[in-house]
């Protein structure tokens, strides 16, 4: 069994466009393997990570202090102290945090920790790919990237062109 105390915890710092939050990240910090939770704190005005969803993880938010707004597919949740919201692992489940209140908006995010994960962010049409280590896991990944949605190409694009020896291997 592992055993943290939040309060004794440092917060790591995230900013980069219009998101920022501090971050403790309590499943890890206790040893937990298949079960993901972390602590954030959104300063007023300010958003989480991108519009996305997952395609293996189900993850769910408990609000703990502070007002704010989760946007969904196709609408906006008002959020409060108390909340609890699951996301399902697909469409469904796209989400994005965003702190429209006065004060800090402090939440739980609990996530299932299944490796291989494809997560998609619909507003940028990008995926991102990980394999080795889910989202919020720290194990070294053998894969993982981002990429743009439309990038698709043929399964044959960029193989080996077949030799004269293929035909004697066709039935």
């Amino acid at each position: 069994m592992g055993r943290i105390n939040a309060e004794r915890m440092d917060w790591t710092r995230f900013e980069a466009g219009d998101a920022e939050f501090r971050r403790k990240q309590l499943g890890e910090a206790a040893g937990g393997d298949q079960l993901g939770c972390s602590l954030y704190e959104l300063p007023a005005g300010k958003r989480s990570w991108p519009y996305h969803y997952h395609t293996r993880n189900e993850e769910a938010l408990y609000v703990l202090a502070g007002d704010g707004r989760l946007r969904l597919d196709d609408e906006s949740l008002a959020l409060a102290a108390g909340d609890y919201v699951a996301l399902p692992a697909d469409e469904r489940g796209a989400h994005r945090v965003v702190n429209d209140g006065d004060e800090p908006l402090r939440y739980l995010a609990v996530s299932t920790m299944d490796d291989p994960e494809v997560t998609v962010y619909p507003d940028s049409e990008k995926l991102g790919v990980f394999v080795g280590s889910p989202p919020g896991g720290s194990d070294d990944r053998r894969l993982h990237g981002y990429y743009p949605t439309d990038a698709d190409v043929d399964y044959w694009a960029g193989e080996a062109g077949e030799s004269d020896n293929d035909d004697e291997h066709r039935d």
